[in-house]
């Protein structure tokens, strides 16, 4: 009986999970009152669509949304790449400590730090601009972790062998650590540009114009009361905002579960 009961809950739970996204996408192809009634027969719509696109600089919102998550990745990749070497491969006084101390970041939700992230934004001048949406969140302890656990799980025999070829500190890390954790990186990239995709209040709070304002930003000021809330464009939007993530995971979820089994804590 319990064989049954599992997967019973696990489709149960998929489900509601998932009605939001499915009614969405049906209030986006049909007209309000058919969207709320729920009539089966009627006829589908792109007026929702022509309408939404037309209430906002859209494609301004995904130049800057697309910018910000390339930023914020390049700098994650850099700084997590180069602590997780430090931590998994070189020896210091006070590494262990240190690492726990990078791992203490996970237990800080980022809305605490959001008054001290804005008063440091404000002094450095970063203030409704991309680089300062994307600067706190470079130096993940997240990425830091999985950095490590990647580049201890590489064979000695592979960095001692660079180092007798002559290779540098850079050029053991650039040319034997960085291949050996290409699932890795493949993992967090995903989680990381879906992560800041859909980010909200921080850059909600530093951005006061369209010139860095991102997707989730413009749509949430798009769906305000104040400018009329028709469920059907609100949903015609929300789609077209989630629909390059849906498109992505879609296209590379097999290597998405692959990458996480593969960059598992060893």
């Amino acid at each position: 009986m319990s064989r049954f009961v599992e997967p019973a809950l696990a489709i149960v739970l998929a489900i509601v999970w998932i009605s939001p996204l499915v009614f969405a996408a049906w209030a986006a192809f049909h007209d309000v009152s058919d969207a709320v009634n729920f009539r089966l027969m009627a006829p589908l719509t792109f007026d929702n669509f022509r309408t939404a696109w037309e209430g906002a600089p859209w494609l301004r919102y995904f130049l800057n949304t697309f910018l910000l998550v390339t930023l914020i990745l390049a700098g994650q990749f850099l700084l997590c790449t180069l602590a997780g070497f430090a931590f998994a491969q070189m020896e210091f006084r006070g590494r262990d400590t240190v690492f726990i101390l990078v791992l203490l970041q996970l237990f800080i939700l980022p809305e605490v730090l959001i008054v001290e992230n804005y008063r440091v934004a404000a002094s450095l001048g970063l203030l409704d601009s991309l680089l300062g949406i994307g600067s706190p969140y470079m130096a993940s302890a997240f990425g830091i972790f999985l950095m490590r656990q990647a580049f201890k799980s590489v064979p000695k025999d592979l960095d001692e062998a660079a180092r007798i070829e002559g290779c540098s500190t850079l050029g053991v890390l650039w040319r034997v650590y960085v291949p050996a954790a290409h699932p890795t990186y493949l993992a967090y990239a995903l989680v990381s540009v879906s992560t800041h995709w859909n980010n909200f209040l921080w850059p909600l709070i530093v951005t006061n114009s369209e010139s860095a304002r991102p997707l989730t930003v413009g749509l949430s000021l798009f769906g305000a009361p104040e400018n009329g809330v028709d469920i059907s464009v609100i949903s015609a939007a929300t789609l077209m905002v989630v629909g390059p993530l849906l498109l992505l995971f879609l296209l590379f979820q097999r290597q998405f579960a692959q990458a996480f089994l593969t960059a598992g804590v060893k």
